[in-house]
């Protein structure tokens, strides 16, 4: 999305661009209707925030094109740098800064599984589908590497989507499993898409495959390595240096501006930035977080949840007005009949619902083997829902689109045209269809006696108190933490008879003996003389002993 600011105006200057002016003030008036539209609308079992974006875009959009005598509906042109650099960010690092840890680590291997070998799968149905079907549609000069492409494009699940879909209070096993896995997809997506743009199928063999895999693995390591620590990092310099005693602002912007950091450092490093941002926000909410002060910790857990809704309304905003954009569909329509339009999204959709039923179900199985009770099983009704939330497809899925098929958002080749409609078509009757059908089927298949009220991960806290408690504690699990009153067995015992919990345990030992006094984190209380906190320290120090 270019938008040429104005800067650097002097007494005499006119004003900025009126264009741009214009474009950010129906942006931000369009946000403020999305935010009235949703709250009116928070209660309905059908409609979420994403939806009702989609829909005012797409409104917006008409309107527009209406005005400009059917000539475009847009006022920005799409960008994907400014998705990838911008928007993404502060989604992604928001998503991993709240998200429940112990339900997200406790189901890793699973969400690995399905993030990375799952999406292998629907890679190689959808690109093999694309190759069988869409080739016998004729609708254009599409080589190899151009079906390639379209498994990657189509692979890529929506963890926007996935945040407005699911509630990871009423059900955070389901929520870690989709939104997990959707971390790592989109990832894994990004990295095939960038192997498939030098795809040489004379040159492929057993060695280029190992090689793809050994890519893969250490750019999902490094990626990882550089957000945990970039976040170690920040907990250590805002505990050491304590700015809170001075400026609480400077705690906050150090948290924001360090987050951003590792992102940008992981684009830089051709790394992944939506892996590294993540893992960031997790570290920080597990160390730094605790290491600012009490009003510190409550602006940091709104601004990042304002800036993550912002940038996820205005990405929905855009895709709906970016929809009705004359000039592809002009294209389109002066060199392919409706029907063969309609054929090429239903031949996509199609390969997205077998792709993504082709590795749930079958990697489900698989996952249930390595489970010794039933309650840690994902049970058939889990399944159909993981399918079924993640059939839709978003911004990353449009952003690779235009990617290959176009320059600087354009293109005049009617076979390009007709792949950026199609995912156009692809991503909105798959957000707003499978999207409204979300939550009626979890009701339906979860019903509201099984659904968990569970505390947010960083909710406000009724006491000083409660910031010794760990960010996510359920049940059983408390007492293994604390350990009260717990007979053990041995270590070797335990570790067979219940892996995740036993390796939970020992990081809990590792963590409170050498990560936190060197890092900070939960029980660390910051000190500001005569502040409430400084009188809750003997309090908290006690609980924590």
């Amino acid at each position: 999305m270019e938008l040429g600011l104005g800067v650097g105006m002097g007494l005499g200057d006119p004003p900025a661009d009126y264009g741009s002016i214009a474009a950010v003030g129906m942006f931000v008036a369009l946000i403020c209707v999305c935010i009235v539209v949703g709250h009116l609308l928070e209660e309905s079992r059908w409609m979420n925030e994403s939806i009702t974006a989609l829909i005012i875009g797409l409104g917006t959009g008409g309107v527009i094109l209406m005005v400009s005598s059917w000539k475009h509906s847009r006022i920005l042109v799409f960008s994907e740098d400014l998705f990838f650099i911008y928007l993404l960010p502060p989604i992604i690092f928001n998503a991993g800064f709240q998200v429940k840890k112990k339900q997200f680590f406790r189901n890793f291997m699973t969400i690995t599984l399905f993030g990375a070998i799952g999406t292998l799968i629907s890679f190689s149905v959808i690109s093999l589908g694309s190759l069988g079907l869409i080739s016998r549609l004729n609708i254009g000069s599409l080589d190899l590497g151009d079906y390639l492409a379209l498994g990657a494009i189509f692979s890529a699940t929506d963890s926007v989507c996935t945040l407005q879909v699911l509630n990871q209070d009423e059900t955070p096993f389901l929520y870690s499993l989709v939104f997990g896995e959707g971390v790592v997809n989109d990832a894994t997506s990004v990295v095939l898409f960038n192997a498939m743009q030098n795809f040489d199928l004379a040159n492929f063999g057993s060695v280029k495959f190992l090689q793809f895999i050994g890519n893969f693995l250490y750019l999902f390591a490094t990626s990882t390595f550089l957000g945990v620590a970039a976040g170690l990092l920040s907990a250590y310099i805002i505990k050491k240096l304590y700015f809170g005693r001075h400026s609480t602002d400077r705690e906050v912007s150090i948290m924001m501006l360090m987050a951003y950091l590792s992102y940008m450092l992981a684009e830089l490093l051709d790394l992944s930035g939506i892996l590294t941002v993540f893992f960031c926000g997790i570290v920080m909410s597990h160390y730094t977080w605790h290491n600012v002060t009490e009003s510190s910790r409550v602006t940091t857990k709104h601004a990042f949840a304002t800036l993550s809704f912002i940038a996820e309304t205005f990405l929905f905003l855009y895709v709906g007005m970016d929809a009705l954009d004359m000039e592809k569909w002009k294209i389109v329509g002066e060199t392919y009949s409706p029907m063969k339009s309609i054929a090429l999204s239903a031949t996509i959709l199609f390969l997205v619902l077998v792709a993504r039923a082709a590795f749930v179900f079958p990697l489900s199985f698989l996952a249930n083997l390595t489970k010794k009770t039933e309650e840690g099983k994902i049970s058939i009704k889990q399944q159909v829902i993981i399918w079924w939330a993640g059939l839709m497809r978003g911004a990353v899925s449009i952003a690779l689109a235009y990617n290959k098929f176009t320059r600087s958002g354009h293109t005049q080749l009617p076979s390009n045209a007709i792949m950026i409609t199609s995912t156009i078509t692809v991503v909105l009757f798959s957000t707003m269809v499978f999207g409204l059908l979300t939550k009626p089927l979890i009701r339906l298949l979860v019903p509201a006696r099984h659904l968990n009220r569970e505390p947010s991960a960083l909710s406000d806290p009724p006491s000083p108190k409660s910031f010794l408690d760990p960010l996510i504690l359920n049940g059983s699990d408390a007492d293994l933490e604390i350990g009260v009153g717990i007979r053990r067995p041995t270590s070797l015992r335990l570790l067979l008879a219940s892996p995740t919990r036993s390796v939970h345990h020992y990081w809990r030992k590792f963590d409170n003996a050498f990560m936190r006094p060197v890092f900070g984190g939960r029980g660390f209380v910051p000190f500001v003389p005569g502040s409430p906190t400084e009188r809750s320290v003997p309090l908290l120090q006690g609980t924590e002993n």
